[in-house]
This record gives structure tokens, C-alpha cells and sequence, in this order.
């Protein structure tokens, strides 16, 4: 069986390709990504290298190989789904599920996660809008007609379809300003340090270009 730090690893490495588009990924990316020091992911990249599980180029970085990434999707499915039966069983906000589901995604066995996965109706996405990956490892939704709500002109209307940075403290922000997932945005305007927008049942405010560049929407066609 892999280690809670094997399985992390190769979650890590699978979520940044994914989001960067690009296989390789640098030590010291996969070191941000896991606030640990460069040289201990050399050498666990070595290790991973030896297992088979990844493919490691010095100065180069690390790939997955056909066998890590179906393990690291196997995991990514387990976190994801685990993330969306706590929201809905446990009624937890989409801030406080991403810590439980880390701690419970190593524990479960796959029958369980597909059990769940059936007793939620097979859903596409997971509390915070990202794709949940099938058995076979395929994702069942994608966000390809999606865009940054930073890059949305003023007078759009838009729904929020996905969050990319799912840091506690931002995603409460959100929550507070009335944003969540489905929250239908107008764009009133858009400035170089923020963009103005208004949700139901709120007021106009100002978002910050940093948080809205981590805010994907879908144009509403009924604007």
C-alpha cells in the first residue's frame, strides 16, 4: 500500500499539471505546493522515480507515469467525492471540508468511495466546482467554457462555476460577500485593482483582481 506521503505527492503533482497545463513539474513548484523544503522532494521524487510512479529528470522535475497518475486520480476522486458528501450529509460549509477529507482520503477503500459516489447520484463536480474523476480516471465535467471573472467586461452577467484557490480564509470571504457556487455576478466594471460587482440580495462592491482571478464563471445566456 503507498504512503499517506506517496499518495500526497502524487495528488500534488497530478492537481498542478492539471492546472498548468504541463506534465513536468519543477522541485521547487512541487515544493511550494507542499510547504516542504526542495531537497526532501528530490528525494522523494528519486524514490517515487524507483517505484516506477514517476518519471525524474534532475534540473528538470518529475512526471507522472501512466501508473502514478492512476493512482493519483484514484486519490483525487476519494478526496473530492469525500468533500461533497460532507457538505451534503454533515451540512460543513465549503471551507472546512478540504482539512477533513485530507485526513479521511487515505483511510477509505475504493468500495466505499463508490458507494458514495453512488449514494450522491454519480455528481460531476466536488463543493468547490472542481471535476470529479470517474473509476476509469476520466474527469466527468470540465470547465473549458469557462473563464476568470477577472477577465469578464463590464455589464456581463455571469454564474459562478468553479473556485480555484480554496484557501479557508478566502473561500469565507467569499461566503461573506455572497458568493458561492451557482451565485449568479453582474460585472458593473472593471478597474486595474479590482473588478465592481453586485449578487442578489447585496449591495455594488469592489472584488480584488487577485480574487477574482480565482473565481471561474460561465456568461448566463439570459442576460
Amino acid at each position: 500500500m503507498p504512503s499517506l506521503t506517496v499518495e500526497n505527492y502524487l495528488k500534488a503533482m497530478l492537481q498542478i499539471g492539471i492546472r498548468e497545463q504541463c506534465p513536468w513539474i519543477s522541485t521547487g513548484r512541487l515544493a511550494r505546493a507542499l510547504s516542504v523544503s526542495p531537497g526532501t522532494v528530490t528525494t522523494m521524487l528519486k524514490s517515487l522515480s524507483e517505484g516506477g510512479l514517476v518519471e525524474y529528470v534532475p534540473y528538470r522535475g518529475a512526471q507522472l507515469t501512466p501508473a502514478g497518475r492512476r493512482l493519483a486520480t484514484r486519490i483525487l476522486r476519494r478526496h473530492r467525492l469525500l468533500e461533497l458528501f460532507l457538505v451534503r450529509t454533515l451540512d460543513l460549509t465549503w471551507d472546512q471540508v478540504h482539512d477533513e477529507a485530507e485526513n479521511m482520503e487515505h483511510a477509505v477503500s475504493d468500495f466505499l468511495v463508490d458507494r458514495i459516489d453512488e449514494f450522491l447520484g454519480f455528481p460531476t463536480i466536488d463543493p468547490h466546482g472542481d471535476p470529479i474523476p470517474n473509476p476509469d480516471g476520466s474527469m466527468r465535467s470540465d470547465n473549458s467554457d469557462s473563464r476568470l471573472l477577472s477577465e469578464c467586461p463590464g455589464g456581463s452577467a455571469v454564474r459562478v462555476v468553479r473556485v480555484l484557490n480554496q484557501d479557508q480564509q478566502f473561500l469565507r470571504f467569499l461566503a461573506t460577500r455572497g458568493i458561492g457556487l451557482g451565485t449568479r455576478v453582474q460585472v458593473t466594471a472593471q478597474h486595474d485593482q479590482s473588478v465592481t460587482v453586485r449578487v442578489p440580495g447585496a449591495d455594488t462592491f469592489p472584488l480584488p483582481v487577485q480574487a477574482a482571478e480565482s473565481v471561474l464563471v460561465e456568461i448566463c445566456d439570459d442576460h
